[in-house]
């Protein structure tokens, strides 16, 4: 399925001249070396783009039949130094060999031909000298084992993009023996190919590329076939894939069809009628991913999605999306010479937006922690990273396999990881930092997995997505206590305190309650006599008053402890009360209130 919805991709591409045709690929090069027409090597031409910081190789389409690994094997009309010119910077124990494979390519291939540039090109090789190349005009050490390509004196166009060079390199690949079969991507009958083409651009895999189908035990054979014999897949079909993928995982500043989810490079693309609707939907669903921070524009992709949620179609909202779109997405994670498929979904952009919608409504959490609308899954997954001395967490520290089930459950609308809530839980206690994106996290965890366990009849407590006094869960009454205590704390001593009881107790007053809250209480009693001293007995009241009544909702007893999902709770009710002090500060309250709350 993967395969053949790149296969089919590709094709669009391929309509649109976006990516190379069957036997030739988009490669790096940096260097063409022109000669005359008497084959006798005039400059070097620098081709890199140097509009950045570093110069960049440019991308060329040129001839590639299959991929190099450990063996000698020559491009035609283009290739490394240590192959097209016998020059190196490394040792170069191969080296007259490579150099000697790639004259010898060139031969074989135009050999035979009267074309007047090609003619030069071969004299050019008989007579090349590779220690004169350091002689020639725009040489500089920087050029050794990058790719370079050819040009004759005078003309514009490279020798690779000769109108003859291109017909002899088709005809030599026609004529390419090989075994027919019937293709498993296509169903066609057609020559079937071994040579599966690296896949670069997968964040962490090796930089020559790395392979998404390859067979390196003989436990993986069958029928008798041996290693890539095993995947019968047409020529023309790896050819497709390979190009397809490796279009999507460019690097380009401009390519929106590529995010980074921790360790998981994804990447997505549309089947809609025409290419003007399927690049609409690609274009909407990098929306969804990484939402605009114009307040404008957020505002307007927030009311889409609510309306999407209501139930009404795309296609309705927004004319330039199609009613049927088929979209794909998948996520790929290195695993050293191989890449691994994280999860891949197929569906229709309709569905995957209603996903997206019910995301963004479990994520619901008041006050919001962010500016308009939620901050896209790779930010979310950032927050599962530790946060060490209040630096900003690091994609490297995500944990790799959360990135990719909680992408699966935004995508699916499934269940998000209970590893998710577990991993929240615990970075609350490590490293301290319980910010609203968290909690978000934590009440997004609860709140779907409440909502499936009510179609299954189970009775789970809703989880509250603004501060409800009436809730009468443990969890987060506690977590509403332990906040009413934090605030009689900075009430008695201000805010300017060494360690607050959330840094020395909050990870025991969640797991588990009754060892802490008994002694947490009786301090808080020193804290309000603290305050009435202190000429703040309005603001002690109030505090005694909410400490009151939400300990004789609790029962006669501390749990003694609390279950991961009640820890969550604990931290959404915390979050909640903690935030509420904040709105009563900000809001048009009486005088006295307001100054209790500065004094807070």
């Amino acid at each position: 399925m993967i395969l053949s919805a790149l296969n089919d991709y590709y094709r669009r591409l391929a309509a649109q001249e976006k990516v190379p045709v069957p036997g030739f690929s988009s490669e790096k090069v940096s260097y063409a070396l022109v000669f005359s027409h008497d084959g006798e090597p005039v400059a070097i031409d620098d081709l890199r783009d140097t509009s950045g910081k570093k110069p960049r190789p440019r991308s060329q389409q040129v001839p590639v039949d299959k991929r190099r690994t450990s063996g000698i094997h020559a491009y035609p009309l283009w290739d490394k130094t240590a192959y097209a010119l016998g020059v190196t910077a490394g040792e170069g124990k191969r080296l007259a060999d490579e150099h000697a494979a790639f004259k010898a390519r060139q031969l074989a291939l135009f050999g035979g031909c009267d074309d007047a540039d090609l003619c030069a090109f071969l004299r050019l090789l008989k007579h090349w000298q590779p220690e004169k190349l350091a002689e020639l005009s725009g040489y500089s050490e920087e050029m050794l084992d990058t790719n370079i390509v050819f040009r004759l004196d005078g003309q514009q166009r490279y020798l690779h993009e000769n109108s003859m060079a291109r017909s002899l390199w088709r005809t030599a690949l026609e004529n390419d023996e090989g075994v027919v079969g019937q293709c498993l991507v296509t169903g066609e009958i057609a020559t079937l190919g071994t040579d599966h083409p690296a896949i670069r651009g997968v964040r962490d895999a090796q930089s020559s590329g790395a392979s998404l189908v390859s067979f390196n035990s003989d436990a993986y054979n069958s029928y008798g076939n041996k290693g890539q014999d095993n995947a019968a897949i047409s020529k023309v079909a790896i050819f497709g894939y390979s190009t397809a993928l490796n279009y999507l995982l460019r690097g380009d500043s401009d390519n929106h069809q590529r995010l980074q989810i921790g360790d998981t490079t994804v990447v997505f693309w549309a089947e809609a009628s025409d290419a003007v609707h399927a690049e609409a939907a690609e274009d909407f669903f990098a929306m969804l991913n990484e939402p605009p921070s114009d307040q404008q524009e957020a505002a307007q992709l927030g009311s889409l999605l609510g309306q999407v949620a209501q139930g009404r179609p795309l296609a309705e909202l927004d004319p330039r999306l199609e009613s049927g779109t088929r979209f794909f997405v998948l996520g790929l994670a290195p695993n050293a010479a191989r890449l691994s498929v994280r999860f891949w979904c197929a569906d229709t952009l309709d569905r995957l937006a209603r996903h997206y919608a019910q995301h963004h409504r479990d994520l619901a959490l008041e006050p919001a922690p962010w500016k308009g609308i939620a901050p896209g899954s790779w930010w979310m997954a950032l927050q599962t990273a530790p946060m060490r001395g209040g630096q900003k967490p690091k994609a490297d520290d995500v944990p790799p396999q959360l990135a990719g089930e909680l992408m699966r459950s935004i995508l699916t609308g499934r269940r998000y990881p209970q590893s998710l809530l577990s991993n929240l839980v615990m970075r609350f206690r490590n490293d301290g930092h319980i910010t609203g994106a968290r909690i978000a996290l934590c009440k997004a965890v609860l709140a779907r997995t409440a909502r499936l366990a009510a179609h299954s009849n189970s009775h789970t407590q809703e989880v509250p997505v603004s501060l409800d006094r009436h809730s009468t869960h443990p969890g987060y009454l506690l977590g509403r206590l332990f906040a009413e205590l934090e605030n009689a704390q900075r009430g008695a001593l201000g805010n300017q305190i060494n360690a607050t009881i959330r840094d020395r107790y909050y990870g025991a007053a969640s797991a588990t309650p009754a060892s802490v809250f008994p002694m947490l209480l009786r301090n808080a009693q020193n804290h309000l006599s603290n305050m009435r001293k202190k000429d703040k007995g309005g603001l002690a009241h109030t505090l005694e008053r909410e400490i009151g009544a939400i300990v004789n909702g609790l029962g006669d007893t501390f749990p003694k402890h609390l279950k991961v999902e009640d820890q969550g709770r604990f931290a959404i009710g915390y979050y909640h009360q903690s935030q509420a002090r904040f709105a009563k500060r900000d809001s048009a309250t009486t005088p006295e209130e307001s100054t209790q709350g500065d004094d807070t």
